[in-house]
């Protein structure tokens, strides 16, 4: 009996010992377990005052005592000889002086490019008409100056976009003496009848002038814009010789005062037939004939396509008959305007205007009536484009 007891305590006492160990461990574990941590945002509430640290001084630049900068001088390239008719220019290829030859095809005398090359000399040559290669005609009280730009523009060198030179554009002048005004002038033909020959007391003098918009005096200028009607006066001075009447057998128009030069217009023709008007729509017509001697016209003024310089000379073939002859296929002056109309009121004159008018009339003509012929010319007359507003 006593044996069981002893046995029941040690078993009861060991329990109770292992229960406590367990709390005490379990003490121990809560005391050791560190406090929650309390994180704050940090802020700044002063200015950085940190910066990049100041560049070291400049030195100050020591030049060469004896430094000079060279002075630039003009460089002699290019020489101009102006003819009666044209101009003649040469430029050297190192032409900006420099020691470095320009491509010939990098010049250019107002877009014309060079008419020959002296590779001895390094010489390039261009040759222009006073009214070719875009001159532009200038006018003073006593000269007429053609002023032509020679144009020189580097290309890249190879394929970079690049160059070493520069553009360069020079004005070259030619300068003429005006001794009397072409347009206003009367002019002493040579001429010669086309029947018998007269003698020299019977000289005609055929004049054909610009006129101002009221037909009353001889027009100072010889400048229009586009737009405008360009009034031409015929006649012819007849003095000793019976009485005359005038007709315009022709009139063209070209760039430089030379019938036979390519561009012309010949907006009348065909013995008398003023063809501008049927051809662009424009008003251009013969005004009625009052005296047989005088004969009016208008024309609206044009330029040439392509030509900048908006310069045109006008050639007519102008012709005296009797002023008893009659009015007939080859002696009139028709205009145009829906029908053909002549100035003196016989339109059926004009019946051939569109056809061949040929040479028939001259023979209806007496031994005693010849006809007589003159080419007369007008111009410079510079045409310029109208300004936008």
């Amino acid at each position: 009996m006593m044996s069981t007891i002893k046995v029941l305590l040690w078993l009861f006492c060991g329990a109770t010992a292992r229960g406590l160990n367990r709390n005490i461990q379990s003490a121990n574990l809560r005391s050791h377990q560190p406090a929650a941590v309390k994180q704050e945002q940090q802020s700044f509430r002063e200015p950085l005052t940190w910066r990049f640290p100041d560049p070291p001084a400049e030195e100050e630049p020591q030049y060469p005592p004896d430094f000079e900068l060279k002075a630039p001088t003009a460089v002699n390239s290019i020489s101009a000889t102006c003819g009666a008719e044209s101009v003649w220019v040469e430029v050297k290829k190192d032409l900006l002086g420099i020691g470095k030859p320009v491509l010939t095809a990098d010049v250019s005398l107002g877009g014309c490019p060079a008419t020959g090359e002296d590779p001895n000399t390094q010489v390039l040559v261009f040759e222009s008409e006073l009214h070719g290669c875009g001159s532009q005609l200038l006018m003073t009280e006593d000269s007429f100056i053609y002023v032509f730009t020679l144009i020189y523009t580097p290309s890249p060198l190879g394929d970079s976009p690049i160059v070493r030179t520069r553009d360069v554009s020079v004005n070259i002048q030619c300068h003429y003496q005006r001794k009397h005004a072409v347009s206003t002038g009367m002019m002493k033909p040579t001429w010669n009848p086309l029947s018998d020959t007269k003698s020299a007391e019977e000289n005609l003098y055929f004049s054909l002038k610009l006129m101002t918009d009221d037909w009353q005096y001889p027009r100072p200028s010889n400048q229009f814009l586009l737009g405008d009607m360009m009034k031409f006066k015929v006649s012819v001075k007849q003095f000793h010789h019976v009485p005359l009447r005038v007709f315009v057998d022709s009139c063209v128009a070209t760039v430089v005062p030379n019938i036979d030069t390519v561009p012309r217009y010949l907006f009348m023709g065909n013995k008398g037939c003023l063809f501008d008007s049927q051809l662009t729509s424009s008003s251009s017509k013969f005004l009625p004939q009052t005296y047989s001697d005088e004969l009016q016209f208008e024309v609206e003024a044009f330029k040439f396509q392509q030509d900048h310089s908006g310069v045109i000379y006008i050639t007519c073939s102008l012709k005296a008959t009797a002023a008893t002859a009659a009015v007939d296929a080859t002696n009139k002056a028709c205009s145009f305007s829906n029908r053909w109309s002549e100035a003196s009121g016989i339109n059926q004159a004009c019946s051939c205007c569109d056809a061949d008018c040929g040479t028939g009339g001259q023979s209806q003509l007496s031994r005693g009536d010849p006809v007589l012929e003159q080419e007369t010319a007008v111009g410079p007359i510079v045409v310029k484009d109208k300004p936008l507003r």
